[in-house]
C-alpha cells in the first residue's frame, strides 16, 4: 500500500479533526448503536496537539487524506507515544492502519518503545494493535487500577461514555536491536 507521511498542514487541521471524530464515533457505534455523546472530544485532540514533542502526520493516498495519526516524541528517553491513529471511515480494512503504523516506525526508528491505548470495547483496535503492529498489552486500567497519569476527574469510574466504564488497554512495542552479536 503506498501511503505517504507528511507533517500535517495547518490549512488541513479541520478535516483531520472531523475525519478523526467522525472515525472514532462510527467505531463506538458499530459496537453500541448510536451515541449521542462524542466520543472524541475536540478538547482531546487540541489537548494531544499542544503536547511537548506532538507531531501530528496527515496521510495521503493519491493526494487525498485517508487518515493520520498524532504522536508525542521524546528525543532523550526516545520512550514515544502514539496518542491517536484514526483510518478515514469508508477506507478501513484495506491496509491503510498498517500503513500509517509502518511510516510511523521508520520516520522514527530511533524509538526504543512506542505506547499507546485504547478503551475495552475497541475489539478492532486491540486486534490492529496486537496482531498487526506487534505490541503488547501491558496493563489494563479500570476502576479497581485507575490510570495513574489521568487526572482524578477523568478516571473511568465517572466516565458514563458507553464501553469506558469497562476498562482502557496500555500497550506497548519495544524496539528489537540487532547487535553485533545478535548477526
Amino acid at each position: 500500500m503506498s501511503i505517504q507521511l507528511q507533517i500535517l498542514p495547518e490549512q488541513d487541521l479541520p478535516a483531520f479533526k472531523r475525519d478523526m471524530q467522525d472515525a472514532f464515533q462510527k467505531g463506538a457505534e458499530a459496537e453500541y448503536g448510536s451515541i449521542s455523546e462524542v466520543i472524541l472530544p475536540e478538547s482531546h485532540i487540541n489537548a494531544s496537539l499542544s503536547k511537548s514533542g506532538s507531531v501530528a502526520y496527515a496521510a495521503m493516498k493519491n493526494g487525498s487524506m485517508v487518515g493520520g495519526a498524532i504522536v508525542q516524541i521524546d528525543a532523550q528517553t526516545r520512550h514515544n507515544h502514539l496518542d491517536f491513529l484514526y483510518v478515514k471511515h469508508g477506507v478501513q480494512s484495506k491496509g491503510v492502519g498498517q500503513a500509517i503504523w509502518a511510516a510511523i516506525e521508520r520516520l522514527h526508528p530511533e524509538t526504543e518503545v512506542w505506547e499507546t491505548g485504547t478503551p475495552y470495547f475497541e475489539k478492532r483496535n486491540i486486534h490492529f494493535y496486537v496482531n498487526k503492529c506487534g505490541f503488547h498489552i501491558v496493563e489494563y486500567y479500570n476502576e479497581k487500577h485507575p490510570d495513574p497519569h489521568q487526572p482524578e476527574e477523568d478516571q473511568l469510574s465517572t466516565d458514563d461514555t458507553p464501553g469506558f466504564e469497562h476498562g482502557f488497554f496500555r500497550f506497548e512495542k519495544r524496539a528489537h536491536f540487532v547487535s553485533e552479536e545478535d548477526s
